[in-house]
């Protein structure tokens, strides 16, 4: 490794512009709004030439002052489809030297000592970057925290899975940035023994698997999982994404032959093989694989068994209309309204579950439609089932929210990603009002960003701890969370209490303390997800026992049609490739 440059020149340390120094070489940032920001950093050489598809190395040391005051390379990606990009923000900029990081901090000397927040994107592993505007870290640096985010290889670049190449090569990239922290951020007023991992989405996967990774142990103490939980893809199901890539391309599915693609065909290729998988519908798709080495085998299962980050404080949570953003755009939802029963039986095919599941939840919902039951159940298979799991094998020291708040954006709900503007107190962005709407509730900023605050800085966001009662924070806005209630979010039997501030338990079902920004709920959503568990039984659901969810849940026969008549596999696998063609999207 480079000698650690640190000491500047003493002409640049008078410089309005803050200078600081790391192992390869000082850089200079920019002074905003009283806030030090540093844009760009590498923290690992261009993933390009002999790298590609290769773990990464180091960047080369440079003389001078590098200057950091703008986003550095964004990784290669395919835009988002015009369905999507009505909702979301993916910024390009091009150039090689994508494996790079940006700082917000509010006292750039090593003696400020100050807890760090290190954030990983979203974008189903295929894009997204740390350049959105939505992820801007000068509210947590306003509030006394060390703020990173970082790029990372994404799609096949970052998670193809080739016998001549070693696997997650993108989540090696994540590893290489966040010893870079460790290493480097008391220089910017960073403790390297008070750092928070933080990821939404696929950012969220990434972290669970980094946490459970042995090579990360002493690099965090917190992490946070929004709406993505731990988890390793199917070897299988990463292979086909790669060789049917290779067969359109007439290449073999191999590293070699793939780095010798064009750039720009190769990302075209990934976007059309792509567009047909979905979190809701299944299909190919890139993810993180165990790889006996970084990941030696699959993350839940390591971490569930406490053998993997131990004592280590977790936040955990969702959406709670997660699916909505998979299926509005495009107008995928009226599709699957309209499949009725067939619709039911793939999202059986999907979470692997009987009959009794989506029974359930028509029981327990009867006036939601079909497209809610499927999202719904999608939500719980792919996202609440697991972090339950998770937040039981670790009671003490999980603390679980729901975000709850309807956009302003017709048929969008509380859906995916929504809560990042509030999360990042950038809901003044336009980046951030795609998904929101305009005039966002400042209430909800306030209570969701100074819980994350809270948790970095103390490992305690403000409420209860997972226990076996179950305690959810639920974010919305007063209006907004009662109307949620009316709909479904709350149940006879749950006990709630609106607070700011610390939540006791009430002996009421539901208790009101004012108009404000959040409650907490007890057991919510436990009767849906002890359906996944419960035997076959023709009886109305019951309210739930709170024991662990186990990992699997038990294969049944698929429900039949109205009148009895069974669905064929084949005409199953029809419904599927129907919807998927109308209106697939990745998960973001």
């Amino acid at each position: 490794m480079a000698a650690d440059r640190t000491n500047p020149a003493a002409e640049d340390r008078q410089d309005p512009d803050p200078v600081v120094g790391t192992p390869y070489g000082a850089v200079r940032g920019r002074r905003e709004q009283g806030i030090s920001v540093f844009r760009g950093i590498p923290y690992a050489a261009p993933p390009f030439g002999p790298r590609r598809f290769r773990p990464p190395e180091p960047p080369e040391p440079w003389d001078g002052i590098r200057d950091a005051g703008a986003f550095g390379p964004t990784p290669p990606k395919p835009p988002y489809s015009e369905a999507f990009a009505q909702y979301l923000s993916d910024p390009v900029v091009p150039g090689d030297d994508c494996l790079n990081l940006n700082v917000w901090t509010p006292d750039p000397g090593p003696g400020a000592r100050l807890p760090v927040l290190v954030w990983l994107h979203g974008g189903a592993l295929t894009r997204g970057s740390s350049a959105v505007p939505v992820y801007d870290g000068q509210h947590f640096a306003r509030d006394g925290i060390v703020f990173v985010s970082i790029n990372y290889r994404l799609g096949v670049e970052g998670y193809g899975l080739f016998p001549d190449a070693p696997a997650n090569p993108g989540l090696r990239d994540q590893l290489a940035a966040l010893q870079w922290v460790h290493r480097s951020i008391r220089a910017f007023g960073g403790d390297p023994d008070r750092v928070t991992l933080a990821g939404q989405s696929a950012g969220a996967i990434s972290i669970g698997a980094l946490i459970a990774t042995p090579q990360a142990r002493g690099l965090f103490r917190r992490a946070v999982l929004q709406s993505g939980p731990p988890e390793a893809s199917e070897r299988d199901k990463v292979r086909r994404m790669v060789r049917r890539m290779a067969t359109r391309l007439k290449i073999p599915a191999t590293a070699e032959a793939f780095a010798a693609v064009d750039r720009d065909l190769l990302l075209r290729t990934q976007a059309d093989v792509g567009k047909l998988s979905s979190p809701v519908l299944g299909g190919p798709a890139f993810g993180i694989v165990v790889d006996g080495d970084l990941v030696p085998r699959d993350p839940l299962q390591a971490l569930v068994d406490g053998e993997a980050a131990p004592g280590a404080d977790l936040l955990l949570g969702w959406t709670r209309d997660e699916y909505r953003l998979w299926l509005v755009p495009g107008g995928l939802l009226e599709r699957v309204d309209r499949l009725g029963a067939v619709a039911l039986a793939g999202a059986m095919a999907r979470c692997h579950c009987g009959h009794e599941v989506p029974r359930g939840y028509r029981t327990l919902h009867p006036e939601t439609g079909t497209a809610e039951i499927v999202g719904q159940m999608v939500t719980d298979h792919l996202l609440r089932r697991p972090l339950h799991r998770l937040a039981d094998a670790r009671p003490g020291t999980s603390y679980v929210y729901e975000f709850a708040w309807p956009s302003l954006r017709p048929g969008l709900g509380a859906c995916h990603a929504l809560e990042l503007g509030f999360v990042f107190d950038t809901g003044h962005t336009p980046e951030s009002a795609k998904l929101a709407g305009e005039d966002a509730p400042q209430e909800l900023a306030d209570a969701m960003h100074s819980a994350w605050v809270r948790f970095v800085a103390t490992g305690d966001p403000g409420w209860e701890a997972w226990d076996e009662r179950h305690p959810v924070r639920v974010f919305g806005e007063g209006a907004g969370a009662r109307a949620g209630a009316a709909s479904g979010v709350l149940y006879p039997g749950d006990r709630v209490q609106w607070t700011r501030d610390r939540v006791q338990p009430t002996g009421d079902d539901i208790s009101y303390a004012g108009d404000c920004g959040s409650y907490t709920a007890y057991g919510l959503r436990d009767r849906e997800l002890a359906l996944w568990t419960a035997p076959a039984d023709p009886t109305p659901p019951q309210p739930p026992t709170r024991t662990p969810t186990p990992a699997t849940p038990a294969t049944t026969p698929p429900a039949p049609l109205p009148g009895g008549r069974i669905i064929r596999a084949t005409e199953l696998k029809s419904a599927v490739r129907r919807l998927r063609r109308a209106g697939g999207a990745q998960r973001d």
